[in-house]
């Protein structure tokens, strides 16, 4: 089987992780996914490329299997991260729309769930916490800024239209003020675009779970829309490059200024 992961090294305090950007899925999994569930429809897509060279001497870690295949974002034990509200969980059942991606009678079961966090999800998150652990041994803190996207307009998840900028701090708690604040007031300034800080999207699993201020390790999540980089939101889900390339401006602008925060909060 080929790695569950990719890794760049970096020496900036900033680590990136794209855990739903992958397209991976193994034969035997693919074959029980139905014609709905073949469309990957939930990926970040081309998030790793939208972030691509924005900060020089960032450390990256990507998951190349897809979310379907088991999600890198969620709960290993299975406990919801939005209480209440309509969600995917850790093998999603169902789409983002509410609808099935399996075959009948090829749900996952938790034999699968075991398997997968064994196979998948276990394997990425150690290799991101050694990042973080070696980020943070050379500078005495580290930041984990956690990428992602989805569509604007989802009703099976949200009302309305989402905001271009999704900003999770799990309410502050998973990173130093000055860099939810930072991050916050330059996607607020972002001419043309929207933004809203732990709205409906208030991080994942890894924000939450890596995000300890006090302990040195700062995690942020970043939720974008999908218009905002894409041609459409809906098959084949190009790559817009003008659209990007605006977007890139202001996402260069928040990494650059986070890490000139982090390696202040060495000082």
């Amino acid at each position: 089987m080929t790695t569950t992961f990719e890794i760049t090294r970096g020496t900036s305090p900033v680590i990136l992780a794209f855990p739903h950007t992958g397209t991976e899925v193994p034969p035997a999994i693919w074959d029980r996914l139905n014609d709905n569930g073949k469309l990957l429809a939930d990926t970040d897509w081309h998030i790793h490329h939208l972030y691509a060279g924005l900060l020089e001497n960032a450390t990256t870690v990507r998951a190349t299997f897809h979310r379907y295949v088991i999600d890198a974002n969620r709960d290993p034990s299975g406990t919801s991260l939005y209480p209440g509200q309509n969600t995917t969980s850790l093998i999603p059942e169902t789409d983002f729309d509410g609808q099935p991606i399996w075959k009948d009678g090829q749900q996952p079961t938790e034999a699968d769930i075991a398997e997968r966090l064994a196979g998948f999800h276990a394997p990425y998150h150690a290799a991101l916490a050694a990042e973080i652990e070696r980020v943070k041994a050379l500078h005495g803190v580290a930041v984990l800024y956690d990428c992602h996207s989805i569509r604007s307009e989802i009703p099976f998840l949200f009302e309305g239209r989402l905001p271009d900028f999704n900003i999770g701090t799990n309410s502050g708690e998973t990173c130093d003020a000055a860099i939810e604040q930072a991050t916050a007031d330059i996607a607020a300034r972002a001419e043309g675009y929207s933004s809203i800080l732990n709205g409906r999207f208030k991080g994942g699993w890894t924000t939450r779970h890596y995000g300890k201020p006090q302990a040195g390790v700062h995690a942020i999540q970043m939720e974008l829309a999908q218009i905002s980089h894409l041609a459409t939101e809906a098959p084949p889900f190009a790559y817009d490059d003008a659209k990007a390339g605006e977007l890139r401006a202001h996402l260069k602008t928040i990494l650059e200024r986070i890490e000139a925060i982090a390696l202040n909060l060495t000082r």
